[in-house]
């Protein structure tokens, strides 16, 4: 995640004008004291992500604002545990508590969630790899998230690589021409890869030189079988097409299965669970 993007900074704009408005109402109450601090509490265990952006939050909010943060997104925290510390203008401090607060309390369950199932593939070669069900508009930092848990990002959007899915298919002239196609259009730097649901289908991207092979909801017993037969045929192949350098991914796994993949040969597992069922992780802001 680049903090410099004029995409991420306008987004972050949004999210202040979002809260703030024309301004806070009740800091006319506030003794407002330049040397007010705070900081932030963890209600429970967790993977923090989001630090950086709270800075960054606070700073457009008022450049005053001193954070000092206690650890680095992808690091665990425990319940009670302080994670960053705060110091500047109470009013200031007040009109960032909210943003700030949602948006590290959201990917820190990203990367929580994330985390834990990575746990599941230790020992192995096997990566856990997100998708594009993501929340519209908060792509960038919640593949952010999964990347701060330990796993690794798919593709950010559509123009990334070419990856032929099962409508794809079913409105193309199959899945040999369309490889044929893609490579005369596409710059080599873009990959091309295929989701299968059938043997079939992925022995024929493998022999059209698909660049990766997505097995999608296929049963351990077929994976078992059938990655091997992909490994071979990329090596023996006649096709001029094919590449040695084969990625094979499984997806429509339920994540508490993960484990039950590491010594079946293939390279990633892609899952959505991370975004679409995590919960947020507790914090609090306290004053001191």
């Amino acid at each position: 995640m680049d903090l410099r993007s004029p995409k991420l900074h306008k987004i972050l704009d949004t999210w202040i004008e979002e809260d703030l408005g024309d301004g806070d109402l009740t800091r006319f109450v506030l003794n407002d004291s330049s040397s007010a601090s705070a900081h932030w509490i963890a209600k429970e265990d967790g993977t923090f992500c989001g630090g950086d952006l709270v800075k960054l939050i606070f700073k457009k909010i008022d450049p005053q604002v001193d954070i000092q943060l206690l650890l680095e997104d992808g690091q665990k925290f425990e319940k009670n545990q302080k994670l960053l510390e705060l110091k500047g203008s109470s009013s200031s401090l007040v009109a960032g508590e909210r943003v700030t607060l949602n948006v590290a309390m959201h990917l820190s369950g990203i990367a929580t969630s994330t985390a834990l199932l990575v746990t599941k593939l230790s020992g192995s070669n096997v990566k856990l790899a997100d998708t594009r069900k993501t929340t519209p508009g908060l792509r960038i930092f919640e593949k952010y998230a999964f990347h701060c848990g330990g796993g690794i990002n798919h593709r950010l959007g559509l123009d990334d690589a070419a990856m032929l899915k099962e409508n794809h298919i079913e409105w193309s002239q199959g899945i040999s021409e369309s490889i044929k196609i893609l490579k005369s259009s596409l710059p080599w730097t873009k990959k091309i890869i295929v989701e299968a649901e059938t043997p079939s289908q992925a022995k024929e991207a493998v022999e059209a030189g698909a660049d990766g092979i997505l097995l999608d909801e296929m049963s351990i017993h077929t994976i078992e079988k059938l990655v091997p037969e992909l490994r071979q045929l990329s090596k023996t192949s006649n096709s001029k097409y094919v590449s040695q350098n084969i990625v094979i991914e499984v997806s429509g796994i339920n994540p508490n299965n993960l484990s039950d993949y590491i010594f079946t040969g293939i390279d990633l597992i892609s899952t959505s669970a991370p975004m679409t069922k995590s919960k947020w992780i507790d914090f609090s802001m306290r004053f001191d």
